[in-house]
């Protein structure tokens, strides 16, 4: 005969078992503390959009049932990334969005910490950029652009992201191919999309660069004129030759991805990296990606991490090049 206490401790010992075989994303969405999503940037960015694009979804598919979006703004997320690393780290149910524009800022403001310190799980996006006049620029094309640029480069302010990000690489990258000094260009940054978008608007600036879902909608109405896409064929859907096309052979790729604090468990990263598998491959998510006009470019754990290693030292190698980093 078996006592009271005999079969309660069978009972929570199979409990235990049926729980170490249930699936990661399962138990993660079962729990009621909400998942926490650090965003170092200011809202209305690509990544803010990105982050709260995520939070829909999930909550759709029913993946989690809360989330809680923290925004640190500042220098291409350098200034985030610290609170992150050092305040955040050991956190298993914590996400932070970041990308291609975070890599350049580290290494352009010499930041004390790296992005390799993360725990890196999913890289989910990528998007070509574009570059946009205000609609009664006198700028038609890019040619017009260019030899503006090229007779006085000091009279042409481009708006884009933070300091050393995709958006002033690329500028920097225009400006060499055409023989143009990358370091006498006149760069205008902004720490948030929206900044950058009402500078053109209000026509402080005489261009501006970023990824086209930031500007698609002013394109749309006519407020914005877009010149030129970095892409290395035209994108369907889009209305602009690439920049190849229009005789500058440069293209560049933004991405966005998202990252676990330092001092978790593999086990911990595994839920991380199992969660936001299930949300690309959603339907939800298939959806909100075709709408925004994002390229699907999911990439996740150990193959990520060696990305990240790779993409990090070519992007000190273009800074480095067009003397943005030393």
């Amino acid at each position: 005969m078996f006592d009271r206490r005999t079969v309660l401790l069978g009972s929570l010992a199979a409990r235990a078992i049926a729980l170490s075989h249930w699936p990661l994303d399962k138990a993660f969405a079962q729990t009621a503390v909400p998942l926490q999503m650090f965003v170092p940037t200011a809202p209305g960015g690509g990544w803010d959009q990105t982050a709260r694009t995520m939070e829909q979804v999930l909550r759709a598919e029913k993946l989690i049932t809360s989330a809680q979006i923290t925004n640190v703004g500042g220098a291409g997320g350098t200034v985030g990334l610290p609170q992150f690393i050092n305040q955040w780290k050991g956190r298993p149910k914590a996400l932070m969005v970041s990308g291609m524009v975070m890599v350049g800022a580290i290494i352009a403001n010499k930041a004390p910490v790296k992005l390799t310190q993360t725990t890196p799980v999913a890289r989910l996006t990528g998007e070509f950029l574009a570059l946009v006049v205000p609609a009664n620029s006198p700028f038609k094309t890019t040619k017009d652009f260019v030899d503006a640029l090229k007779a006085d480069p000091a009279k042409v302010p481009v708006s884009g992201g933070s300091a050393g990000g995709s958006d002033h690489i690329l500028l920097g990258l225009i400006a060499k191919s055409v023989g143009v000094e990358p370091t006498k260009l006149s760069y205008v940054p902004y720490a948030g999309g929206g900044q950058a978008v009402a500078s053109l608007l209000g026509n402080q600036v005489a261009a501006g660069i970023s990824g086209y879902g930031e500007f698609s909608e002013q394109v749309k109405v006519g407020k914005l004129r877009l010149l030129a896409i970095s892409a290395e064929k035209r994108h369907p859907g889009i209305d602009a030759p690439t920049l190849k096309e229009q005789g500058i052979d440069v293209e560049l790729f933004n991405w966005r991805g998202v990252f676990a604090p330092p001092n978790i468990n593999n086990d911990q990263r595994a839920a991380m990296v199992a969660l936001n598998e299930k949300m690309a491959n959603s339907p939800g998510w298939a959806e909100e990606v075709k709408k925004r006009e994002w390229t699907p470019i999911l990439l996740t754990g150990d193959a990520y991490a060696r990305f990240l290693q790779e993409e990090t030292a070519r992007i000190e190698a273009i800074l480095k090049d067009l003397g943005l980093a030393t």
